[in-house]
């Protein structure tokens, strides 16, 4: 299914061209058109990175190469360069660097100091961690679905919150029939904050409740990483989320660090819930939520990855 399609039209020798590059979420795609056919394509699974993609197309009047590559010039947006005999014929946006994301990438990922073979291996790791928790993330997103729709379509957060809690126990459930690992990420800790939210919300009769589940289980977790953090010195918590992440991270930093942010998403569904509309909430709640916290956990990551060659 396509999420998103970017378009790059352009002309060469009185011809038409376009690239259009959409993605997925589990692959982009590249593809370039000659007068509406198509006459290339490249695709690549997000498991590689963020490549610059590259077209190649002999004309046969001349037997010469004509060279389109693609890539991200920002986390939002993408470019084309167009070469001709080896020299650039047109450049979508001049003096972008299209490689701006794949560098990115493997600066975060700690690929930029590292061998192609050494990258080779790690993204190889990449991958079968991804297939090892692929599922569970599914599960994790269609929980989230499930109650954005459910909140959505009937105005009642109540209603959303024990349709997550009875698809969270079903979870459970299916897990003993099948193998894949439905319960590795965190449904079965979102399904519990859901309960515990819910019967708040029914107790003091406030649909409130159920929109302060991030700002509990914020401050539950800030409160447990940072006690570690600052009194173990991350030795709990820093060796465990190590295992998932592909390069050494100081610990006690990593793990304050992660303190910190999750009292600052708890601070912030406060402030969300507490001074704007339940519309805006759920919509924070469902699209925004994670993107933010994800940007600020691989800083956080990048910064405890340094600390550590610093002090090596």
């Amino acid at each position: 299914m396509r999420i998103w399609t970017y378009s790059r039209p352009f002309q060469f020798q009185g011809q038409n061209y376009e690239v259009k590059y959409f993605f997925s979420l589990s692959h982009y795609t590249s593809q370039l058109y000659r007068n509406d056919e198509l006459i290339g394509q490249d695709s690549r699974s997000f498991e590689d990175g963020l490549e610059v993609l590259e077209h190649r197309y002999v004309l046969a009047d001349t037997q010469a190469e004509l060279v389109v590559q693609v890539g991200y010039f920002s986390w939002w947006s993408i470019g084309i360069e167009v070469s001709y005999g080896g020299e650039m014929v047109y450049a979508s946006h001049p003096g972008k660097d299209l490689h701006f994301a794949s560098k990115k990438v493997d600066k975060i990922t700690g690929l930029s100091d590292q061998s192609p073979e050494q990258i080779k291996q790690q993204r190889q790791l990449q991958s079968e961690k991804w297939q090892q928790n692929k599922a569970s993330i599914f599960a994790d997103i269609g929980l989230g679905a499930a109650f954005f729709i459910v909140a959505k379509s009937t105005g009642d957060l109540q209603l959303a919150a024990w349709t997550g809690i009875v698809l969270g126990l079903a979870l459970v459930v299916i897990q003993r029939f099948v193998k894949a690992d439905l319960l590795g990420g965190f449904a079965v800790f979102g399904t519990v904050m859901l309960l515990i939210s819910a019967v708040l919300s029914l107790l003091f009769q406030s649909e409130y409740f159920v929109q302060l589940k991030g700002t509990i289980m914020g401050i539950l977790g800030a409160s447990v990483l940072l006690s570690d953090g600052v009194f173990r010195a991350g030795r709990y918590f820093g060796p465990r989320f190590e295992r998932y992440l592909n390069s050494p991270v100081e610990h006690q930093y990593f793990v304050i660090g992660l303190g910190i942010i999750g009292g600052a998403m708890a601070g912030i569904n406060y402030a969300i819930a507490t001074y704007l509309s339940e519309d805006t909430w759920l919509t924070y709640n469902t699209f925004l939520d994670t993107p933010v916290y994800l940007v600020m956990f691989f800083i956080l990551v990048w910064r405890a990855g340094k600390r550590v060659k610093q002090t090596s």
